[in-house]
């Protein structure tokens, strides 16, 4: 049986909502969440793959130097400019079909250095 002391003396309490299980702060003021901006050369990479992907092809974005929140919210961008579906994982964001193109033109025209990566 787990005693008090070895989970923080706090059973259950609604009080802050949900609490991040590292620091035992509120998610909203978690400290151990905070994350860096990626380091890179500040070129973006766009690429097709389609290996361990069942033979799908999705476009992939690499290298963008922004946060998490940052990332999902250019990843919705380019969804929503290539009329499809997509996600964004590893720091990678992956758009489903083949819109290499399409994806170069939109990061170009929000000022990134965009370079075609692969075949």
């Amino acid at each position: 049986m787990k005693s008090k002391s070895s989970s923080g003396g706090l059973v259950y309490s609604t009080e802050h909502g949900r609490m991040c299980p590292d620091c035992r702060q509120p998610l909203d003021a978690c400290i151990c969440q905070q994350s860096t901006l990626p380091s890179g050369d500040g070129i973006v990479r766009v690429s097709r793959e389609n290996k361990g992907r069942g033979g799908k092809t999705v476009t992939v974005v690499k290298g963008v130097l922004r946060d998490a929140a940052g990332l999902s919210a250019l990843g919705k961008q380019l969804k929503n400019a290539c009329g499809s579906g997509g996600t964004v994982k590893d720091g990678c964001i992956e758009i489903q079909g083949d819109h290499v193109a399409t994806v170069i033109s939109t990061l170009q025209k929000q000022g990134f250095t965009v370079k075609r990566a692969g075949g």
